[in-house]
């Protein structure tokens, strides 16, 4: 499988959390990108472990925060859709596929 690839909206999701939670405590910006990348790690290694969402979607919970990193397959590449907050509006990415 190739390497994972971020909708741009998802990249933007992990970088504004990350600066939202660097403000609230230097370093923590970068603990939340960590736990980010360790999810979309454990669902490039396994891509179908991850709860199903929605039409091919899948999520898989960040830890440590109350986060969900969404993503589905295409072919030989793992597509993040989001890195949704778990008490944001559900599915507001479905618009992304």
């Amino acid at each position: 499988m190739n390497q994972p690839q971020f909708h741009p909206k998802a990249r933007a999701e992990l970088e504004s959390s990350a600066l939202f939670y660097d403000g609230k405590f230097p370093g923590l910006g970068l603990e939340f990108a960590a736990e980010v990348q360790s999810a979309v790690a454990f669902a490039y290694t396994h891509p179908e472990a991850g709860a199903s969402v929605a039409d091919g979607f899948r999520r898989e919970i960040v830890r440590r925060f109350p986060y969900s990193v969404v993503y589905r397959t295409q072919g030989e590449h793992l597509y993040i859709i989001a890195v949704a907050h778990q008490r944001r509006h559900p599915n507001y990415w479905n618009d992304r596929a």
